[in-house]
């Protein structure tokens, strides 16, 4: 018996041994496990203990599962050790379900647990668990525990439950500067300024002096709650009262500087970081290249990266982001690749920031690419990355990747975020699937004004003013009150449908019942929609009469109607305001040289074109999208590169031969050229929409319905033609050009020819 318990006690002391070295590895730690559950000795607790703790320690949770597993009866110690680490290691979800399991077993987490838990609860946002723990804590008398109470005023400040987080902090009977610091920061993290600070003195009185750890929360809260020019005065007090900043200090305060635009603030304390050697600290530097991104100081910002003394991904990310904020696209794009072809580690933020970059300058089938490459390199897109793509998809109705992306939200579960779902209900109308933008918002568990105005501004985009209007009303008899971007989509519906009383109590009622402030937009869509009902005269008094100087956007709406209703002399007043404010968009001289081509004044038309020629300026040409068998095809007018223009033209002929037999003949005055009237016909016949739809009917099956987006508005020609297609061919037709959706069907289309 003697030389049994001998033998027990040394193969004890053999596996102690092996896991108590700092140099274990996790190898070492499998093989004694396998040891262990070979000699049958898996109910030692002593062993159990031990291999836990190094399981948990080396983030090895599923192995750390199996052997809780194997102890019959585990008791708190045990489950501690793994919420602790789970806590420590922000696997919070998991810490959440072993709490779950350890009551099942009958066990009642001690004053070492409920710290753990309450971080979870706070990591994960996880207010109703929060709430839950803090009554345990109670029930067992723990919620006196000083670790515990901190614990729960930091939890419910992370929840923004700052009334709950004041009352804990109120009932603790010894305040340190921790407690105080977190209760200060969730204050000004709210935006609760006054009070902020008068705990802050409160906190003075009290004979507890604040620390780095004080100054920065009520630094860092007062900028995150928006109040970026107190999160600067902050730390001039701070600095004035002998306290030193740190790299957190001065990494808020310059993202508060770049929210200002205070570049002389941003140079001050960018001298401030190299006089103090923080030149090192990565959150500095990524801070400095975002700041100098918000104050537009590129150059600036480059240089900063290059004097860098080691790259990281932090930087990385904020060059991106600072070279998309500045539109410089290719710049930002060319980074993204060098970097990644030097080894970096890029994350899902540095994906997003350069998908958003190309979606938001034009560039969206390589938002796409890109969307492609993220996930084949294995980074999962986010609730982030989603809301950026989608945008891609709508602006070239690549529905089918729209669609994607909705599946792939879907099964992340980050399908009922209200930005992803905003950006799903904007896609799907965008598309041309208002009935599917409809079904999203519906689907939304809860919706804020964002997916409001996106539905509102999805039935205004097609047309449908009645269905706009209701939704609009229906928002304000749920408790949302509308805001400047609903009131543009309301008009916008009402300029769409020539609907002059509507407009005119919406735009009366912004000010008068909302107490909204009427801005340029609004003016424009008025101006629109009095002009595109033929009510010139009127449209140009209320410019005349607006209370700040007009933007291109009201002068543009004018000129726009006066080519449609040929008004030569209010034309060239337009024109004339917005040569000055748009010097360099060709699309004013167009619209002009179009005016006086549609009156037959050719040597206004080439006066007109001469001036375009001195400015360098060239007309955009006409464009159209349109996506086949998960490709998105992109189409010129009077383009011939595509492999099947051949075939597109011949279809295209024989569909005008067919509408020719039925007395159809095209309708040359939309040429404004002064050519022979058999060229006008042929130039007619290269209009991009055409040439997109007829590239649906060549690859796509019978009866399937098309959808085509045009950079320019659909001429009347074209409208004409695709309105008998939608009719001989029997198929649904979704144009979407730059004022609305077109919806032909049974040759007729959703505008009433209205447009």
């Amino acid at each position: 018996m003697a030389r049994q318990s001998f033998l027990v006690d040394n193969f004890y002391y053999n596996i102690l041994n092996q896991l108590n070295t700092k140099t274990a590895s996790l190898s070492q730690a499998q093989q004694a496990h396998a040891r262990i559950l070979k000699t049958g000795y898996s109910n030692n607790t002593h062993l159990n203990t031990k291999l836990l703790s190094f399981y948990a320690n080396h983030l090895c949770f599923s192995d750390a599962t199996v052997v809780l597993d194997s102890i019959p009866e585990p008791d708190v110690f045990s489950f501690s050790i793994l919420i602790s680490a789970c806590s420590k290691f922000d696997h919070f979800n998991r810490a959440i379900r072993l709490l779950r399991r350890m009551l099942s077993h009958g066990l009642l987490p001690d004053d070492f647990v409920f710290p753990s838990m309450l971080k979870a609860c706070a990591g994960l946002s996880a207010l109703r668990t929060g709430r839950q723990v803090h009554s345990l804590a109670s029930v067992t008398g723990f919620a006196s525990d000083y670790f515990v109470q901190s614990s729960l005023v930091h939890m419910y400040v992370k929840c923004g439950q700052i009334k709950d987080a004041y009352e804990v902090f109120v009932r603790m009977t010894h305040k340190n500067v921790v407690s105080w610091s977190a209760i200060i920061a969730g204050y000004a993290r709210l935006g609760y300024i006054n009070k902020a600070k008068e705990l802050f003195n409160e906190m003075r009185c009290s004979g507890v002096e604040p620390n780095l750890v004080s100054w920065n929360g009520l630094i860092s809260g007062l900028h995150h709650s928006g109040l970026s020019s107190e999160s600067v005065t902050v730390l001039q007090e701070m600095h004035f009262q002998g306290f030193k900043p740190d790299g957190t200090s001065i990494s808020s305060v310059l993202s508060a500087v770049g929210d200002l635009k205070t570049l002389d603030m941003g140079l001050q304390t960018h001298g401030y970081v190299t006089k103090q050697g923080l030149g090192s600290d990565k959150c500095v530097v990524s801070a400095l290249l975002d700041m100098y991104g918000k104050c537009g100081c590129t150059l600036e910002m480059m240089l900063a990266f290059d004097e860098m003394a080691q790259m990281d991904l932090g930087s990385c990310n904020a060059l991106i982001a600072g070279l998309a904020r500045n539109c410089l696209v290719e710049d930002a794009l060319r980074m993204f690749r060098q970097f990644k072809d030097q080894g970096i580690e890029l994350n899902v933020v540095s994906w997003t920031s350069v998908i958003s970059c190309c979606t938001q300058n034009g560039k969206d089938i390589e938002a796409l690419k890109l969307f492609r490459e993220m996930q084949v390199a294995g980074v999962e897109p986010n609730s982030v990355t989603i809301p950026c793509l989608l945008p891609a998809c709508a602006n070239i109705a690549a529905l089918m990747h729209g669609k994607a992306a909705h599946c792939f939200s879907h099964r992340r579960g980050i399908s009922d975020d209200v930005y992803v779902g905003s950006a799903l209900i904007d896609m799907y109308a965008k598309c041309g699937k208002i009935g599917d933008a409809q079904h999203c918002f519906d689907m939304m568990p809860t919706t804020n004004l964002v997916c409001w105005n996106a539905i509102v501004g999805g039935y205004s985009m097609h047309g449908k003013a009645k269905e706009a209007f209701k939704l609009f009303h229906l928002m304000q008899r749920s408790g949302q009150k509308p805001d400047f971007i609903s009131f543009t989509c309301v008009l916008s519906a009402c300029s769409q449908n020539g609907l002059i009383e509507e407009g005119w109590n919406f735009f009366n009622s912004m000010t008068r019942e909302h107490g909204i402030e009427v801005r340029m937009e609004h003016y424009a869509c008025m101006v629109n929609l009095l002009s595109r009902v033929g009510r010139l005269e009127e449209a140009y008094a209320m410019i005349k009469e607006m209370p700040s100087e007009p933007d291109a956007c009201v002068w543009g709406a004018l000129l726009s109607s006066c080519r449609v209703f040929g008004n030569v002399s209010l034309g060239e007043a337009a024109s004339d305001k917005l040569f000055k404010l748009e010097p360099s968009n060709p699309g004013n001289y167009v619209l002009l040289s179009n005016i006086y081509a549609a009156q037959g004044m050719w040597s206004e038309v080439d006066r007109v074109r001469d001036m375009m020629k001195r400015m360098g300026l060239r007309k955009n040409p006409g464009c159209s999208w349109i996506e086949v068998k998960h490709k998105v095809h992109t189409l010129l007018a009077g383009d011939k590169s595509h492999p099947q223009m051949n075939q597109i033209i011949e279809r295209l002929g024989r569909v005008s031969m067919g509408m020719k037999k039925l007395g159809y003949l095209p309708n040359t005055k939309f040429v404004l050229q002064d050519v022979e009237e058999q060229d006008k016909e042929e130039i007619l016949c290269g209009h991009s929409e055409k040439l997109a739809v007829v590239l649906g009917l060549l690859n796509t099956p019978p009866g399937s319905p098309l959808r085509v987006i045009k950079n320019l508005r659909i001429c009347g020609d074209c409208h004409v033609v695709i309105k008998f297609i939608s009719s001989f061919e029997g198929r649904e037709i979704f144009v979407r050009d730059t004022n609305r959706f077109h919806h032909f069907k049974d040759g007729v289309c959703s505008c009433g020819d209205y447009w």
